[in-house]
């Protein structure tokens, strides 16, 4: 009885779970077949891996080889186990050791002639794999260098099939061809603007709106989202771009929450490893699948995922589909999104900070001077507005209108502040709240709960919110975000607690009235 094995990563979402790859050679008529919920593309690895062995000079059994992922409960997708696949076949048909490979991971996609593909998802695999005790692992050598951020696990990258049988201590034969090797996947459709430095996004560069730059700035120190309504070309996404140039950089942790993100997306070559939080701008036309992920099999991640950690920029707003802004609702409460499929759910991180634009109707003009270039009747304008459900504004902490700007100086662009200056003011209130929040594990105010909200503000300052709830200017919701609106603006001021009128600029930020 032939028995080999090797160990792979299988992914849900960005929870990874091991997948032993069994390989049994047995009498009966020539058949490979692979059992274990594979999806179309890893039960076409058979071709790939036996003509990939054969390229190195293994002769395929003419009897009957039989793969087992296990667990065979779970669905298994993807290229990247063709490799795994390769190796627990040729260590039962002894051309490597039968047990070199039970604790070392081996993930790749194989080629025809065994030269090795680099596959997505890399990271998130390589750092479940050190959680459940893997020392040792082969990946694609085009993969290696994202592969080496995994501390605490030896890395090797292999360009062919070939070098994976040489380090097991077997005899391949084989040819590397060099001038094929391919490079990391690289997402084709990122945007070509996806890279600006933050450097080249500053915030003095956007002429006035100072009532705007003090909003996003509380914003960025509370990581409240935002909704920004004024007509065209008076800035909302000026600002709403630099807002990633004031926010506080990543920590290790959240950059490798980032990266992991874009391995399975494959787009972290394009990035790397950065502090800068990642900025998501969907087009108004994009679908309910874009927005929240989608696909066949197990959901892939959309761009309410991708922005986890930074900022989902949405301009147009109200010119989104109802449907795909509905989406929102969720992650915007609970930090995470679950997309239900046939073949599984999958789990994915989106505590992101939620920034919007709109125009006050449809051609834009409604709020400039007074009204006479908007040709819209008030049916439109309502409707326009409408689609911007109450539900969905509710979760919106900061709602304030940019107007046009009346004037333009060359003076005033040597008092603007800079990203810099600001981004210093919103660290220092990043650290206040975090030290204040300690305890409770919570890393901003946007984070805190109501009920620690009402116990530790004044009676005085929570009277305000009081007032507010009985005039129904206020939901109980919205009572809530005002509290974590005037503690940010409390921790912006150097002071330990908000006061009344703290609370009233809070709940004026709500209410679209600073």
């Amino acid at each position: 009885m032939a028995i080999g094995t090797a160990i792979s990563i299988g992914l849900i979402g960005l929870k990874a779970f091991v997948v032993q790859m069994q390989a049994y050679i047995s009498p009966g008529l020539p058949y490979f077949s692979i059992i274990g919920l594979p999806d179309a593309s890893l039960s076409e690895a058979r071709e790939r891996v036996k003509s990939a062995c054969s390229a190195c000079g293994f002769r395929w059994p003419e009897t009957r080889v039989t793969v087992n992922l296990s667990p065979a409960s779970l669905p298994k997708r993807g290229s990247s186990h063709d490799l795994a696949i390769a190796a627990s076949v040729l260590a039962a048909g002894r051309m490597i050791p039968a047990d070199c490979l039970q604790h070392t991971l081996v993930l790749g996609e194989l080629n025809l002639d065994g030269s090795v593909l680099p596959v997505n998802g890399i990271l998130p695999m390589l750092l479940s794999a050190r959680e459940h005790g893997v020392t040792r692992a082969f990946v694609p050598h085009a993969n290696l260098e994202e592969a080496a951020l995994v501390g605490d696990v030896e890395v090797t990258g292999l360009r062919h099939l070939g070098e994976l049988i040489e380090r097991m201590g077997g005899r391949p034969r084989y040819r590397l061809d060099t001038t094929r090797l391919c490079e990391p996947i690289v997402d084709p459709q990122i945007r070509p603007d996806a890279a600006v430095a933050p450097d080249d996004l500053d915030i003095a560069q956007v002429v006035g709106q100072d009532k705007a730059k003090w909003a996003l700035e509380v914003a960025a120190a509370g990581g409240h989202h935002l909704l920004m309504t004024g007509p065209p070309g008076s800035g909302k996404t000026m600002l709403a771009m630099r807002l990633p140039g004031i926010m506080p950089p990543l920590d290790d942790g959240e950059q490798l929450e980032v990266a992991s993100i874009r391995s399975l997306c494959g787009t972290l070559p394009m990035y790397g490893i950065t502090d800068v939080p990642p900025f998501e701008a969907p087009h108004h036309t994009a679908t309910t699948a874009s927005l929240a992920g989608g696909g066949t099999g197990v959901a892939q991640p959309g761009a309410i995922t991708r922005a986890h950690r930074g900022v989902l920029f949405m301009d147009e707003a109200p010119e989104f589909q109802p449907r795909a802004l509905q989406t929102l609702r969720e992650p915007l409460e609970t930090g995470y999104i679950a997309i239900a499929r046939t073949r599984g759910t999958a789990y994915y991180p989106a505590r992101f900070l939620l920034a919007m634009a709109a125009n006050p109707c449809p051609c834009g003009f409604a709020s400039t001077g007074n009204g006479e270039r908007c040709r819209c009747t008030e049916r439109e304008r309502l409707r326009y507005l409408n689609r911007l459900s109450g539900p969905i504004l509710d979760r919106i902490d900061i709602q304030i209108d940019v107007p046009p700007v009346s004037l333009l100086s060359a003076d005033d662009a040597e008092r603007r502040e800079t990203s810099a200056t600001v981004r210093a003011r919103v660290l220092e209130a990043r650290g206040a709240a975090r030290e204040r929040y300690e305890a409770q594990g919570w890393s901003s105010n946007a984070e805190a709960s109501g009920q620690w909200l009402r116990r530790n503000t004044s009676r005085g300052a929570t009277a305000r919110v009081n007032d507010a709830l009985d005039r129904q200017a206020l939901s109980l919701r919205g009572a809530d975000r005002a509290l974590r609106l005037a503690w940010t603006i409390a921790d912006l001021r150097g002071a330990t607690s908000p006061t009344v009128e703290d609370v009233s600029r809070g709940i004026n930020l709500r209410t679209r009235l600073s």
